[in-house]
């Protein structure tokens, strides 16, 4: 067995991250804004459905149903994300370094 002597593993270990942590950060904050902007999307449309059914325009009972279930189910799927990522940076805050 043949060992390398030109690697020094103190040099390999104190290398900084590389540039694409940036990168992934800034697509999970893309990912959430898309998020954010969908349930925001399907709170207009069941509101808009409301709307239209409170103005006696003509409205299918069952599509205003599903949209402001989608919208409800929406809402409280970002509002459990929202508590995990609260959750996730009160817990990195905590850590000692």
């Amino acid at each position: 067995m043949r060992i390398d002597a030109s690697i020094n593993p103190a040099k390999t270990l104190a290398k900084p991250p590389q540039a694409e942590t940036g990168e992934k950060s800034e697509n999970f904050g893309q990912m959430l804004m898309d998020a954010i902007k969908e349930v925001n999307s399907a709170q207009s449309d069941a509101t808009k459905l409301q709307n239209d059914l409170m103005a006696n325009r003509p409205v299918e009972t069952h599509d205003l149903l599903i949209a402001m279930e989608r919208a409800s189910t929406a809402l409280q799927l970002m509002m459990q994300v929202r508590n995990k990522t609260l959750e996730a940076y009160q817990e990195i805050s905590r850590m000692q370094v």
